[in-house]
């Protein structure tokens, strides 16, 4: 049974606290600065909540994620994933973290390329010391996000990930068909944000 994150961005504490009354325990934040406003009251009082940062993260944002997020889904370059492992080291703590696939070689979007794959995961583990869990990818807007996802599935298994992180409120179904293990779920729990 995969994961779900409810994606909780945009939305005050006051809709997320009866999610977590009835039992929800993984919430999914795009950007640090609400994150932290929104959570660090919230984690004082729950604390078996599981934070996810799924949104793209700046490299003088790092040292804010440490405090507050259990996972990253979103290392896309090696500039960043240097910046962890640093702050890792500082921080005597170790995030659980999907490298962002560029699955459909988009220029305008965030991902490692499919063929830069196995150097840069080969450089966050042996080099960087990272604990790297599995991939995630944003599929091409308004194509079949089915293919990607089988290609997905491929890669995660050649590199012997446990983790998937694949899915949103609009293709979860497929997602979850191809062995993803974490969906990230907004507005089919939220509803539509304003």
């Amino acid at each position: 049974m995969p994961q779900i994150i409810a994606v909780s961005k945009t939305f005050p504490s006051s809709d997320i606290i009866p999610l977590i009354d009835y039992g929800h325990s993984h919430f999914g934040e795009n950007k640090i600065q609400e994150a932290i406003e929104k959570w660090i009251p919230i984690k004082k009082d729950f604390k078996n909540i599981k934070l996810h940062m799924i949104g793209k993260l700046q490299t003088n944002k790092v040292k804010f994620l440490f405090p507050l997020f259990d996972y990253l889904h979103s290392l896309d370059n090696l500039k960043l994933a240097k910046k962890i492992s640093e702050h890792q080291s500082k921080n005597d703590k170790k995030i659980k973290i999907f490298i962002q696939v560029n699955i459909g070689g988009e220029e305008q979007k965030a991902g490692i390329n499919i063929n830069e794959l196995n150097e840069f995961y080969s450089i966050c583990i042996k080099d960087l010391k990272l604990n790297i869990i599995g991939l995630m990818c944003l599929p091409p807007v308004n194509e079949n996000t089915d293919g990607y996802f089988q290609q997905m599935e491929k890669l995660n298994k050649q590199l012997d990930l446990q983790e998937l992180s694949l899915g949103m409120s609009n293709d979860y179904l497929d997602a979850i068909k191809h062995g993803s293990t974490f969906i990230r779920i907004g507005s089919k729990i939220f509803g539509n944000r304003s």
